[in-house]
């Protein structure tokens, strides 16, 4: 009897890349917030018909750009609150010129429910304008008349009829295209139905209600963390008419300043940080999981890797790639959903992009992070940024400024810095070792003892960073192999290899990771030890807690019988995470490691979405994901 074993493409007769296209397309559907420019801009996909909420305060002043975290003067504070990734229910309070307002939303269909609510202490005297447009050049007509608008295609594009949207007010602008009402008092917006306020904080609650029952009964006492990540990610989703795309930023305000048209949109993707984000989405919605891994992996340079950045225009920086976790993102989702197909979608992008590093950044055996010049394509400041210079090899490693590169030398003939990388070296053969493992599911053995060969090589060279006196391994300087004695979490990376034996890593964990001089204490891991000067500088990556860190720490004890320690780092990375959450509606780019505060410095995006991985290290450790 013979057996026929059908790949994803020929079970349904479409290629990886037909099948992601069609996932992209039922991805772009239904009412959301997908307009990157505002969060309470409400936008009905594929047809770009939108209702854009604006305000004016008592004194005339208007408002029509609402960002999570804009530290602009005068802009809008915002506390978000619950948003389904379909944008069936979204929450979101806002405080602006004394005006004190809770949005809630709740879509199903073409059917959209806005309710706007004057909290305690709101100032009287405002005023909410509904604006329906079109966006992004799309074929709709938007109209409105008295306390009803109208959105609707063309007459050559029958796909929806018109509809109507109702306002619960009475006052029109004098340029009769808007719908100006009071928020002394609770208002609707309803577009393809005709609702009171009771109905619609029935009908709204019921969305809220579901979400809720859902997560609780899905996570249990844990359900404020599930909720904190899925909020920051599904906020920070967005449509991007540039590219036809759905997909996740790190945040919105990031988002500002990549498009020279910005009623056209705009975005940004960081590698590491994307491939981070689409592991946390896989808890919840493989769809957005597969998008941001294609998105990222496809923006592959001509010179053969993932880029740092990525953004409209084909804009992204050709000189350096950044940390290359993305076979751990890959190889993680696929555990949990076991589709071929997506490995198909993007393992030779993957496969080249690991060639790339053996061949660009390797010197005498092991990695260093680096910086090739290149023929400028634009004139953007940032293409010029630490092009062939210690700078730019400390943003490919995805730590900007931290002490751990100070004073390195650049080598510019090789384009690297003189400092065999303890961490880079320790995530290229966890590269190598998972992309390996993806190699075998796809049938393609050459590859996989090509991979599994440059494994053996460079954990073998790894030997050399470690120092038995001290009981950790170190990063070394290239010309007299002496180590480099100052230190961070990526210390802990070769657990992440499965370098160290497991008597190496009980000496790391108990000598450095718990030791309170280095890295322990109430708020952990901070990015610089406590004991070295640059801990003090509490800037950016100088000794603030980054949930990268953590996670990727996280995810090296596990490959070793560490119990306690993963236990304990779980508890208190959840703990950092909830304290904001459950407070402000936050989820940091990076926090305080003295005070747990993520907004005691001004460089601390406030809705940055790998904060959440604080949570999502929890999630894995009671086997949610």
């Amino acid at each position: 009897m013979t057996f026929l074993i059908m790949s994803g493409h020929a079970a349904t007769g479409q290629t990886p890349i037909e099948r992601y296209q069609k996932m992209q397309r039922q991805l772009a559907a239904g009412w959301n917030t997908w307009d990157t420019r505002s969060v309470l801009t409400h936008v009905l996909l594929p047809y770009g018909a939108a209702i854009d909420l604006n305000l004016t305060d008592a004194d005339g002043e208007r408002v029509n750009t609402f960002q999570i975290g804009d530290r602009s003067n005068g802009a809008p504070v915002m506390h978000p609150g619950a948003h389904t990734y379909d944008g069936a229910y979204t929450d979101i309070s806002l405080e602006w010129k004394g005006l004190k307002l809770r949005v809630q939303s709740a879509a199903e269909g073409l059917t959209n429910v806005i309710l706007v609510t004057p909290l305690e202490g709101n100032a009287s005297g405002g005023r909410l304008t509904v604006v329906p447009k079109a966006l992004w050049y799309r074929n709709v007509k938007a109209e409105t008349k008295e306390n009803r608008f109208l959105l609707g295609l063309y007459a050559d594009e029958p796909e929806i009829p018109d509809m109507q949207g109702v306002v619960n007010g009475e006052q029109i602008s004098a340029e009769g295209r808007e719908i100006s009402v009071s928020v002394d008092k609770p208002v609707v917006i309803a577009f393809n139905a005709d609702m009171s306020v009771e109905s619609a904080k029935a009908f709204i609650q019921s969305h809220a209600d579901a979400f809720a029952e859902t997560n609780r009964k899905k996570f249990g006492e844990y359900y404020d963390v599930y909720n904190a990540m899925q909020s920051v990610l599904a906020w920070d989703n967005i449509y991007d008419p540039t590219i036809g795309r759905v997909i996740t930023p790190v945040s919105r305000i990031w988002n500002v300043g990549w498009s020279s048209n910005p009623s056209m949109g705009g975005f940004v993707l960081f590698c590491w940080d994307t491939y981070l984000a689409a592991m946390m989405l896989a808890t919840g919605n493989r769809e957005l999981a597969y998008a941001n891994v294609f998105e990222m992996t496809d923006a592959l340079t001509e010179n053969g890797f993932v880029p740092n950045f990525y953004a409209v225009n084909n804009y992204k920086s050709r000189d350096r790639s950044q940390p290359p976790v993305g076979s751990l993102a890959v190889w993680n989702i696929y555990q949990k959903y076991k589709e071929k197909w997506f490995l198909e979608l993007v393992y030779d992008n993957l496969l080249q992009w690991n060639r790339w590093w053996d061949k660009n950044r390797s010197i005498d055996g092991l990695l260093c992070w680096g910086s090739s010049p290149y023929e400028k394509v634009t004139h953007r400041w940032w293409e010029y940024q630490g092009v062939n210079k210690t700078a730019g090899g400390a943003m490919e490693s995805g730590l900007d400024n931290s002490h751990m590169y100070d004073s390195i030398a650049f080598d510019r003939q090789k384009h690297v810095q003189k400092l065999h990388d303890v961490s880079l070296s320790s995530l290229y053969v966890m590269d190598c070792n998972l992309l390996a493992k993806i190699a075998d599911e796809l049938g393609k053995r050459k590859d996989a003892d090509e991979l599994r060969k440059r494994s053996a090589f460079y954990s073998k060279n790894m030997s050399k960073m470690w120092d038995e006196k001290s009981g950790l391994y170190y990063s070394r300087h290239t010309g007299s192999g002496k180590f480099h004695l100052r230190i961070s979490p990526t210390c802990f990376y070769p657990m992440l290899a499965n370098v160290p034996t497991q008597q190496q890593a009980e000496r790391m964990v108990k000598e450095h990771l718990l030791n309170t001089d280095e890295f322990w204490g109430e708020w952990v891991i901070p990015s610089t030890p406590r004991n070295d000067p640059a801990f003090e500088d509490n800037d950016y990556v100088r000794g603030r807690i980054w949930a990268p860190l953590n996670f990727l720490v996280y995810m090296g004890l596990r490959n070793y019988n560490l119990p306690e320690a993963r236990k304990e780092l779980s508890e208190k990375s959840k703990n950092l995470l909830l304290k904001s959450w459950l407070k402000d509606g936050y989820v940091f780019e990076n926090y305080s490691s003295v005070t747990g505060e993520g907004d005691d410095v001004v460089n601390s995006d406030k809705f940055y979405h790998w904060g959440a991985l604080l949570g999502f290290i929890t999630l894995i450790e009671e086997g949610y994901f």
